[in-house]
């Protein structure tokens, strides 16, 4: 898919910013996604209390790992935005499904508009795609 040729190019600070805006999700995604795969006791530990078995633990760091990685690539970084947005709904759903409290529940989104937020800055099509004014503003 060719760029919007109708929106303005990026420029460096804007670029910028959203490399910074969507490092904070990676880097923090992409640890916890490493974490599942060796599964040390406190990853056990709260896996198991959000009701899920010990066995998903590791498929689940392996989906994490990749929608981050996907994310992180400007080539895949809309797909990676889809597939950790599918992801960190689920995470709101579990955290309201066992009554996690408000920053557990809230925590997921915040993410999610980092995700969507950093790649807005750093994409022209996302910003074609999702204007935040309208036209002649």
């Amino acid at each position: 898919m060719q760029p919007n040729t109708e929106t303005a190019p990026v420029s460096k600070g804007r670029l910028w910013a959203g490399r910074i805006i969507s490092g904070i999700p990676i880097l923090f995604l992409l640890m916890d996604g490493v974490m599942k795969l060796f599964k040390p006791d406190f990853v056990v530990d709260a896996t198991v209390n959000l009701g899920y078995p010990e066995n998903v633990i590791v498929p689940i760091g392996l989906v994490l790992t990749v929608c981050t990685l996907l994310y992180a690539f400007p080539r895949t970084a809309i797909l990676g935005a889809i597939l950790l947005t599918g992801y960190l709904g689920g995470a709101v759903a579990t955290h309201v499904r066992v009554s996690g409290g408000l920053f557990p529940v809230t925590f997921p989104i915040i993410f999610g508009v980092l995700i969507w937020g950093g790649l807005w800055l750093r994409d022209d099509r996302v910003r074609a795609l999702i204007p935040l004014r309208q036209e002649g503003d």
